[in-house]
């Protein structure tokens, strides 16, 4: 579909005129743009009616027009596609536990005279009440950068949880590449196919042996890393997942490759990946030793994979 599509803002759901309130401090935009009650966007021609309700939550949807209007409006016409990955996209969104994964691509470098005024707007999101708005993690990224992984690529702008900063995109990021070319929600923009090259099995199982040495093996040294009420559950779920891809050179969601890991590895792991899938957060923390012996079990198998991989 290709045209003007009309999206309702959010006021009437929140009560309060989000859009307007979520708008830069110091705009040099026309008032037309800051006082509005519909806005139209220009879609590509790949966009369908679906992606402008992108997820089944209302509360996710309303903070994410807002937070399409918002990046529209400073960024003009370096604006090139906002995307949701991850949970959202898998349909392994769980509420109590998952994070909002998203992605802004832009056509060229963001021009640092830009970043306090993306600074200040998510700052003013992450207040704004909304706790889906608290739970947004993210990053903007050119277009040109995004086709393919390039470790000295220079930091981009990130969004954790409130906090706005500037980050070099890691190994993982081969990962988070095919995640979302392979599985992306277009909230607006091209579809991802169009944007980013496929990503090769080998490609995905290095990545997930540079993940473990250079994040995982530091924990085993360094416990402390576990010591937020989530993060056994979290460690568990992603060493399933980094096994099942450097056994299939593919992509699952966390629990898919709970499920597997709990048939593949043997009784001996079993009920800590189950209490991994159950957790929530007033489970007991009184697994930690557990979790460090399955991390140092992931990191001995993942060594068998290494020959093989550098040969492939």
């Amino acid at each position: 579909m290709k045209g003007r599509v009309c999206v309702e803002n959010s006021v009437e759901e929140s009560g309060k005129g989000v859009e307007e309130m979520f708008m830069p401090c110091q705009s040099t935009l026309p008032h037309a743009l800051l006082k509005y009650n519909v806005r139209c966007l220009l879609l590509e021609e790949s966009v369908s009616m679906s992606t402008l309700i992108p997820t089944p939550y209302p509360d996710v949807n309303a903070v994410f027009r807002t937070l399409l209007s918002n990046v529209q409006a400073i960024l003009g016409n370096q604006f090139i596609g906002l995307y949701l990955y991850g949970s959202l996209a898998s349909g392994d969104f769980e509420p109590q536990r998952s994070d909002i994964d998203f992605v802004v691509v832009t056509a060229g470098e963001i021009p640092d005279e830009r970043l306090p005024t993306l600074e200040a707007m998510h700052i003013r999101l992450n207040a704004s009440g909304s706790k889906w708005a608290t739970k947004i993690e993210g990053t903007y990224i050119p277009q040109s950068a995004l086709r393919r992984y390039n470790p000295t690529d220079p930091p981009r702008p990130y969004v954790n949880e409130g906090r706005f900063y500037l980050g070099s995109h890691g190994s993982d990021w081969i990962i988070q590449r095919h995640i979302l070319r392979e599985q992306g929600v277009v909230v607006a923009g091209p579809v991802p196919q169009d944007l980013i090259d496929p990503v090769l099995p080998n490609e995905l199982r290095r990545a997930v042996l540079g993940i473990l040495q250079e994040w995982w093996l530091p924990t085993l040294h360094n416990p402390a890393r576990l010591s937020g009420s989530g993060y056994p559950a979290y460690a568990i779920l992603t060493m399933c997942r980094a096994l099942y891809t450097l056994q299939y050179g593919s992509i699952v969601s966390k629990p898919v490759a709970a499920r597997w890991a709990q048939m593949a590895l043997g009784e001996q792991w079993a009920a800590l990946i189950e209490w991994a899938i159950a957790w929530s957060p007033d489970a007991p923390l009184d697994n930690l030793n557990e979790t460090l012996d399955f991390i140092r079990y992931a990191l001995e198998r993942s060594q068998s994979c290494e020959t093989s991989v550098d040969e492939g």
